[in-house]
């Protein structure tokens, strides 16, 4: 699949650190409850791809789920692509940054979390960085 933001992998290479590009390139998982955003709860503000800045969840949609990656019952519109992740032996919903194809994490559904979405955006610290502004995305915040 191709991204609005193509990069060869010796130019990610140079831009992101080895875990960020095993993570985020590599399709990697980093160990959970490791994360330096895993129990991180602001009120306010966005997280955004460490591979390329778009804006992937507003931190008003992060939930404590326990699983030890943070979790989000929804992404902002647009931001997150799904493919089917049949790795392991088993299906899975993988979720990557619709601008430049970077691997967050999986989605979960129908685990009976109390969210809007029944959803878990199972998501990377290492695939994300926390900026205290909003989200404005198409001129809507």
């Amino acid at each position: 699949m191709s991204y609005p933001l193509q990069k060869s992998n010796e130019e990610w290479q140079a831009q992101l650190n080895k875990e960020q590009f095993r993570i985020l390139r590599e399709k990697g998982t980093e160990a959970p409850f490791t994360g330096k955003y895993d129990k991180h709860m602001p009120d306010s503000g966005a997280y955004t791809c460490a591979g390329c800045s778009a804006p992937l969840y507003k931190a008003n949609h992060k939930f404590k789920s326990g699983c030890g990656w943070p979790a989000f019952f929804d992404a902002i519109p647009g931001a997150v692509t799904r493919h089917t992740d049949s790795t392991f032996g088993m299906q899975r919903t993988e979720i990557v940054c619709s601008n430049c194809g970077g691997h967050l994490g999986h989605v979960f559904k129908g685990e009976g979390y109390p969210t809007p979405t029944d959803e878990r955006h199972c998501v990377n610290s290492v695939s994300m960085n926390f900026s205290k502004d909003d989200p404005v995305v198409d001129g809507k915040a």
